[in-house]
């Protein structure tokens, strides 16, 4: 579905990708992984077409969006879930969603959106209780939530999302880590950022590791939760003990 070649990117004269190749199948969740800084929000902006790649190529469905303005990829069916979530706190929870089929408006007509929301209310059954709540009012896992909510609107053929687990509790952080694994058994493909890197493998079928802009390591979740460098690097030194 989602196959990068080579793909350099970044800020003005600031080169942070150095030549990334990666690819996501349909129906696979795969993960980034790698410290802050590693480059792996700036991967998902450039997919996204928040930025412009410097060079290398970008094939979604086998079609180069390489350059494309955010919104033309957006209705190409490639939708992102920013880091800090980023919804609008003047809003509703239900006027966040709708606005998260505005891409697909005309494909979907009003039955259309109205069946999504009732999918988004059984994802979360939180956003049902607070429809009429303005989103800025909502706990941050709430915020998450709507976040992942409203991309879904749009009905995306891959959902990528920047770091779901920032700033949340770990009981949050496991429920949505459960509906990511549900997302991916109803059939969604999704391209996973994360941090955390325990919680991102439990869920995923593969990963890359990225560290300054560049793939060091690609695998199996099983073999990465296996190797002993990513152990050291991003398990933690007793990850091996605990697991035990």
């Amino acid at each position: 579905m989602l196959r990068i070649r080579n793909l350099e990117s970044g800020y003005g004269t600031l080169r942070v990708l150095k030549g990334v190749s990666m690819h996501v199948n349909p129906g696979e969740i795969v993960t980034i992984i790698g410290a802050n800084g590693s480059g792996k929000s700036t991967l998902l902006a450039t997919v996204s077409g928040i930025l412009r790649p410097a060079a290398g190529e970008i094939l979604f469905g086998g079609d180069s969006i390489s350059g494309l303005p955010a919104e033309k990829t957006v209705h190409r069916g490639c939708a992102l879930v920013p880091e800090g979530r980023q919804i609008f706190g003047t809003m509703t929870v239900k006027e966040n969603l709708i606005l998260g089929a505005y891409p697909a408006r005309k494909k979907l007509g009003r039955d259309g959106i109205k069946a999504g929301l009732e999918r988004i209310y059984g994802y979360f059954p939180k956003l049902k209780e607070r429809e009429g709540q303005l989103g800025g009012t909502l706990s941050g896992g709430e915020q998450q939530m709507l976040a992942i909510g409203r991309a879904l609107m749009s009905g995306p053929r891959l959902l990528m999302l920047d770091e779901p687990s920032t700033g949340l509790a770990p009981i949050i952080v496991k429920a949505i880590f459960r509906i990511i694994s549900r997302l991916r058994d109803e059939g969604n493909t999704i391209l996973l950022v994360e941090q955390n890197a325990r919680a991102a493998l439990a869920v995923a079928d593969r990963g890359y590791v990225i560290e300054t802009g560049q793939i060091i390591l690609e695998g199996s979740s099983g073999e990465l939760l296996n190797n002993n460098d990513v152990q050291r690097a991003y398990l933690g030194k007793d990850y091996k003990s605990i697991s035990e």
